[in-house]
């Protein structure tokens, strides 16, 4: 493999930004270069600035009535995290000022950008992690859940599975089943969160494949499968991470922003 290739298959795993400070320049290349990116951080990392930030009722904006109702301290501290990392993930990827950034919410909650319908962006929590997914190539959808999160594959297979798929994963070993469909429900959920649906779709209606490289793949009979990527990481040691993207073939090619900086 190049050293070229190398860079590129690094690429696609989520970037880790500890903090306000990013590292925002890596962020920026693998959007122009790809036209997606997903980061990963922790909201305790973030809370402080955003807590500190004598801006914040400014920058939260039409989510800050909804960041004073929340009844305890922790949900506001994840609540408000959450919103910077969007904010200056969305940032980033457009060349802009973080206080030029307005988050807008669809009907069904998926965010985005007020006056860029060409980028898309999604948002995935649990425990102590934050995933935001940026797009200006189609539609994208980010889930998490905890790696050794206690599932119990009798109970839940039945939600989360297509006939077929519960049959392949019934077949495997007990000790492979949980984590198995831990897999499959953050792909599922991706690719609903990049649909618009999120949880209103029922999972046993979405079938998934594997190739024979072991890449995700949706099952026949879906009419733009040949669009849509599929990938799952681990990050942070403890964390599964899924992102669904679908390539739109006749997405905008020009430069993401107009250069004038993302601080």
């Amino acid at each position: 493999m190049s050293g070229r290739q190398a860079v590129r298959a690094d690429a696609t795993e989520p970037l880790y930004v500890a903090c306000p400070d990013g590292p925002w320049t890596e962020a920026q290349n693998r959007f122009r270069e790809h036209g997606r990116l997903v980061v990963h951080t922790t909201w305790g990392a973030w809370a402080p600035a955003a807590l500190l930030d004598p801006a914040l009722p400014r920058l939260l904006d039409r989510d800050w009535p909804r960041y004073r109702q929340l009844p305890n301290a922790e949900q506001r501290l994840g609540f408000a995290a959450s919103r910077y990392v969007m904010k200056y993930t969305a940032a980033a990827a457009v060349e802009a000022c973080v206080d030029e950034i307005d988050l807008v919410y669809q009907p069904g909650g998926r965010p985005g950008l007020r006056g860029r319908d060409d980028i898309t962006l999604s948002l995935a929590h649990t425990d102590e992690l934050l995933v935001v997914g940026v797009s200006r190539t189609g539609p994208i959808g980010v889930d998490a859940e905890l790696a050794d999160r206690d599932i119990n594959f009798d109970l839940m297979s039945g939600h989360v599975c297509t006939p077929e798929e519960e049959a392949r994963l019934s077949a495997l070993p007990v000790s492979e089943r949980a984590s198995r469909l831990l897999r499959l429900w953050t792909l599922k959920e991706a690719y609903t969160k990049a649909l618009g649906y999120g949880l209103r779709r029922r999972f046993s209606t979405v079938g998934f494949a594997q190739e024979e490289t072991g890449a995700a793949v949706l099952a026949a009979p879906v009419a733009d499968a040949a669009d849509w990527e599929f990938r799952t990481h681990r990050v942070q040691g403890r964390y599964l991470v899924s992102e669904a993207h679908r390539r739109d073939r006749a997405a905008s090619q020009a430069p993401p922003g107009d250069g004038r900086g993302w601080v």
